[in-house]
């Protein structure tokens, strides 16, 4: 059934606002990653320069999201009626720009956006010296990426260029296996070109992605294997949900949709389906591997800097008390050079009720827990006097001091 040009335009406007959306968050991503480094370098944070190691590779995921996210935005019809972006080109060069599509987002943009994602899951297992703390290990990844996405590339751009060759020698292949682009179905004489996904490119896209979401459930085993934080093992199976269940939906979809025409409502909810799949799917990839780990690692870094603080200012008020206690008791301070090497302790004796000590002397020190940090034959260290508590029935209580 055909759509209505207002029906076909809203779910375009959707379109739009989804990918600004993911633009945006995408954005707010690369400026957080972009602190997370500056904060580690500045500060010293040594114990967080593991999870700040890979953040080329980081804003690279983004990167291509934003990528396939704009040509998802060209292919629209709303933009080639009347008045809009690309009413300016005529049909020859409309088709072209379709073509481009499939060679960009399915030759390019979502095969390396997969490949990134598994490079950056792969990098726990990887030896310290080739992991993600190893110097220059985001240019090789990446290097890698674009490698291993040269052959999909050629492939993809291979099947565009000899697709009328190939249709016209083969008379019984349907018209769907290498159509890139059609005339609208509600003015089949108009300049406008519709883009459509032939069915050749969809299925090299399948077999790609099959191979490496089957790679991606080996991955993801042995990383479970290692993780012992639940939270972080929940996130590790919704990473491998999303990219496992919506990338094969996605190249589902886009196959069905040969069985209608632009501007009919199948082929319009098919396409729109599979785009809102991978959007899905590269939210939560963003979520997963960008935004939570440099938010944890922060959050971290807050917390090392709060037990440090909290942990110096324990250390200055022991000290202080002890040295007020020194000067209340006369006791000149090389008297006690030894126990103030040892900053802060806590002891405590027995005594009976007449006030002699009865009972060995027991000392617990916060600080030095060195055994041989007090000779035997040093007096016993001082302390706050405390208020004995006195057992009613042996009439025998503790006396505890500093």
């Amino acid at each position: 059934m055909p759509l209505t040009s207002a029906a076909a335009d809203a779910l375009g406007a959707v379109t739009i606002c989804l990918v600004a959306i993911l633009i945006l968050f995408g954005l707010v991503c690369i400026a957080y990653s972009f602190y997370f480094r500056s904060r580690v370098r500045s500060q010293g944070f040594s114990q967080l320069s593991y999870f700040s190691g890979p953040w080329i590779i980081r804003i690279t995921i983004i990167l291509f999201v934003i990528w396939w996210g704009v040509g998802e935005i060209l292919r629209l019809s709303l933009l080639r009626h009347k008045g809009r972006v690309l009413d300016v080109l005529d049909y020859k060069w409309q088709e072209t720009v379709c073509k481009c599509y499939i060679v960009s987002n399915l030759g390019f943009a979502e095969p390396c956006l997969l490949l990134t994602i598994i490079f950056l899951l792969r990098a726990p297992l990887q030896k310290m010296g080739t992991g993600a703390l190893c110097r220059g290990w985001n240019g090789k990844t990446a290097l890698c990426v674009l490698l291993y996405c040269l052959p999909m590339f050629v492939l993809q751009l291979a099947i565009i260029l000899i697709g009328p060759q190939l249709r016209s020698r083969l008379k019984r292949l349907p018209h769907y296996f290498t159509t890139t682009a059609t005339h609208g179905m509600q003015n089949a004489t108009s300049d406008i070109a519709l883009c459509t996904y032939p069915l050749l490119n969809t299925i090299l896209l399948g077999v790609f992605a099959s191979a490496l979401t089957v790679y991606l459930f080996w991955l993801g085993r042995r990383i479970l294997k290692l993780v012992i934080n639940k939270g972080l093992q929940k996130r590790v199976y919704t990473l491998i949900f999303s990219v496992s269940s919506f990338l094969p939906l996605r190249v589902l979809l886009l196959g069905l949709s040969v069985l209608s025409k632009p501007e009919h409502f199948l082929f319009e909810a098919l396409a729109f389906s599979a785009f809102l799949a991978l959007s899905c799917c590269a939210g939560v990839c963003i979520c997963m591997l960008v935004y939570y780990p440099v938010a944890d690692s922060l959050a971290l870094g807050d917390l090392r800097d709060l037990e440090a603080r909290r942990h110096a200012a324990e250390e200055t008020i022991s000290l202080v008390a002890n040295q007020s206690h020194l000067e209340e008791s006369g006791v000149s301070p090389g008297r006690n050079s030894d126990a103030s090497t040892k900053r802060g302790s806590i002891s405590f004796r027995t005594y009976q009720r007449d006030g002699t000590s009865s009972g060995p002397f027991v000392e617990l020190s916060l600080f030095s827990p060195s055994p041989d940090a007090t000779p035997p034959e040093s007096p016993p260290p001082l302390g706050w006097p405390m208020r004995p508590l006195v057992d009613l029935k042996t009439g025998q209580g503790t006396d505890f001091s500093q």
